[in-house]
């Protein structure tokens, strides 16, 4: 596992792959499963773990952190740069800064809040939670009522931040007067646009931030990281392409569960089998949904490895 101070080319040279936790009948870790698919997803070329929502860290107890984000950063490889996320609450992400203060991992990722909460209150947990854990965090915001611009760039001129993931959902991500605001405080090279492949287009050519997350990346990493260079490129035609196979899997996941749809689909798609989510959530049960679930994952797959025997060629 990387465990050097985070810099400009750490998020730039991959996608931030955010994928689910595999987990025993007993809800317990299970490695096996887990290790393949950070090994699937390393032969894609991604080199960036980001353990957040799809991992359903929002559930995972305080004293359950440090073993498993131990045993994830063991299992990735010595150039994977693996991020644990903390909270979302102030008291549970204060102990878990507490806990990873003394685990190598370079920064993490504070999951957002939505109440109670207030944008004040946010910039001073935020703040609080980094003096904690002695590094600088990721904020990741959802809402644009979450933090205020201005408290961004304090945060990230102070170093108590080092960037944002930026997730707020637009029907046209082109148009975002929050983010415009946001990259008048905070440079576009420590902002990761946070919602997949659907708006990293925009976010990536119209607005310059440096890369973007996607839970979808667990079943095609060579096309998400193809994406990802024809943007750095602004090819904004060869990005479209690009990113057309990953829209029918990805409009499942807005329709059924972002979280949960993914979970599924790693397993169905045959990459690794995921088992029962933690609670409070649950896996998706409705047959049908299921059945459209695997179709969309299994075509996905079979395109990122279409677009492996081309590469290959």
């Amino acid at each position: 596992m990387k465990t050097t101070p985070v810099l400009k080319a750490d998020f730039e040279r991959s996608v931030l792959a955010v994928p689910p936790l595999a987990r025993h009948a007993d809800f317990s870790l299970n490695a096996g499963a887990n290790r393949a698919l950070i090994r699937y997803l390393e032969a894609g070329g991604i080199r960036t773990l980001m353990y957040g929502g799809n991992a359903n860290i929002y559930n995972l107890g305080v004293l359950g952190l440090e073993a498993e984000m131990s045993a994830l950063g063991e299992m990735a490889g010595a150039d994977t740069w693996v991020i644990p996320a903390v909270g979302p609450e102030y008291g549970k992400a204060m102990d878990q800064a507490h806990i990873l203060k003394a685990l190598p991992f370079p920064t993490a990722m504070v999951l957002p809040l939505g109440f109670p909460a207030t944008q004040a209150g946010i910039a001073i947990g935020i703040r609080k939670i980094a003096e904690r854990y002695g590094k600088p965090v990721i904020a990741y915001v959802k809402s644009e009522n979450y933090l205020k611009p201005a408290d961004a760039g304090a945060l990230i001129r102070d170093g108590a931040m080092i960037a944002v993931k930026y997730g707020v959902v637009r029907k046209e991500p082109a148009t975002d007067d929050y983010l415009s605001a946001l990259l008048d405080h905070v440079s576009p090279e420590q902002v990761v646009s946070g919602i997949g492949e659907r708006p990293a287009p925009a976010h990536l050519i119209k607005f310059g931030l440096v890369s973007f997350t996607s839970g979808s990346v667990c079943v095609a990493p060579r096309l998400s990281l193809a994406l990802l260079a024809a943007l750095k490129a602004r090819d904004e035609e060869r990005a479209l392409d690009l990113q057309t196979p990953f829209l029918p899997l990805e409009d499942l996941r807005d329709a059924l569960s972002p979280i949960r749809a993914l979970h599924s689909a790693v397993s169905l798609a045959g990459i690794a089998e995921m088992g029962p989510m933690l609670p409070m959530l649950t896996e998706i049960e409705d047959p049908a949904q299921r059945r459209d679930i695997e179709r969309a994952a299994r075509v996905l797959r079979a395109k990122d490895e279409a677009y492996r025997g081309e590469k290959a060629a």
